[in-house]
């Protein structure tokens, strides 16, 4: 494919939306972004990846943070930034990629080849994928899918003005619950060639 775009893509914990954008990307032959990004700005930066880490799609701490001079002494809005500005620049390159959170849609609002895709699944689905993966039992699963949800949705809230998971924010919602794996990928595969025929 000639045409430069982005492929953004918000999820649910648990609902499978990390692994469905790494076969995504496979299947479109483009490069593929999540937490590794960070990895990336740490080698860049001769910084530390796991003092990033702990700051990573993290909610700014209202109470240990301030402005100065238009400045933010935030970690998590520093380490938030660096990565915006990361994926700015994976733009301006001309590379066309999928990427998963890191509040892409937003960032990348202005980028005219962006498709935007939000990626839910059931409560009940995906309990039962996260204590799979995560060898918890039900209630574990339901607690860190809460835990995790919550902390998404703030940091997703505090640089959008449009919700995390709000339909009105994305171009596609899918519900990773109503049909297999592959099919999933199928759907999402069909609609971004789709997509970027109307480019």
């Amino acid at each position: 494919m000639g045409k430069q775009f982005v492929v953004a893509i918000g999820r649910e914990y648990g609902s499978g939306g990390h692994e469905i954008a790494e076969a995504l990307a496979k299947r479109l032959g483009i490069g593929f972004y999540d937490k590794t990004i960070l990895e990336k700005i740490a080698e860049e930066n001769n910084g530390e990846i796991e003092e990033l880490r702990k700051y990573d799609e993290a909610p700014k701490n209202a109470f240990l943070s301030r402005r100065i001079l238009g400045y933010s002494n935030s970690p998590e809005e520093v380490v938030a930034n660096l990565q915006f500005d990361y994926i700015r620049e994976k733009v301006n390159s001309g590379e066309s990629f999928v990427v998963v959170g890191r509040c892409a849609e937003v960032v990348l609002k202005e980028f005219k080849n962006l498709v935007s895709v939000f990626i839910l699944g059931n409560e009940e689905d995906k309990i039962a994928r996260i204590a799979r993966i995560e060898n918890l039992n039900p209630q574990e699963a339901k607690d860190a899918m809460v835990y995790h949800d919550k902390k998404r949705k703030s940091y997703h809230n505090y640089y959008s003005s449009i919700k995390w998971g709000d339909a009105r924010g994305y171009d596609l919602c899918i519900n990773s619950s109503k049909q297999p794996f592959d099919e999933t990928v199928d759907m999402l595969e069909s609609y971004v060639r789709m997509r970027l025929e109307l480019m």
